[in-house]
């Protein structure tokens, strides 16, 4: 096994608290009774997967969801029902990525959305006073900008290749076992968070 050069973590579930039963359950009182199966950490139909991918705008999901929700629905419950899952984040394991960065290359790979990306970052400024992600690593990768989504192995090759890093020598952390099988087939090593378990706590190979 290759010597672990570059750390590539996750971020929902990883680095940002997130509780998904939270905006399905603010879309029910909304109309949509059946959100559960649109949409789940593990799969997204069509219009979320396009979401993701910065196939259609912000505006095309507002007004495409008012469709599914009660009518009267504005845009502003939208938005509010879908960032409902976007809790805090973990600011202890945001200060042990600065310890990393000693040591690794440092990447993040998300799966999010131009407006999450918005409202996470706005969080983040408020608990850390920290710009953006930007700060904590080399560089950030995000599903909407460009335009494909974990677990596609074409999703981890991007960011190799852009990033000009060996996959064989990157280890991917996720909370997804979908994700981490993905960035498996695209040949990263693998850590697989469990729930309630933190980045901290992983013994990380020695340089």
């Amino acid at each position: 096994m290759a010597k672990i050069k570059n750390l590539m973590f996750d971020l929902g579930g990883v680095l940002l608290n997130i509780d998904y039963n939270k905006t399905a359950d603010a879309f029910k009182k909304l109309g949509v009774l059946n959100f559960d199966d649109l949409y789940s950490q593990h799969e997204a139909n069509h219009l979320f997967e396009s979401l993701e991918t910065g196939k259609i705008s912000e505006e095309v999901f507002y007004s495409t969801m008012q469709q599914y929700c009660e009518t009267g629905t504005n845009v502003q419950q939208i938005q509010t029902a879908w960032n409902a899952m976007l809790l805090d984040f973990r600011v202890d394991s945001l200060k042990f990525l600065d310890g990393l960065k000693e040591k690794y290359n440092l990447f993040l790979l998300s799966n999010t959305n131009i407006i999450h990306h918005t409202a996470f970052t706005k969080l983040l400024q408020q608990k850390t006073g920290q710009q953006s992600l930007d700060s904590y690593f080399i560089k950030t990768y995000f599903s909407h900008e460009i335009f494909i989504r974990k677990p596609y192995p074409g999703t981890y090759k991007i960011v190799v290749e852009d990033a000009k890093i060996n996959a064989e020598e990157t280890l991917f952390i996720d909370d997804s076992i979908n994700n981490i099988e993905g960035a498996k087939g695209a040949g990263l090593q693998v850590y697989h968070l469990l729930a309630g378990e933190k980045i901290e706590n992983i013994e990380f190979q020695k340089n």
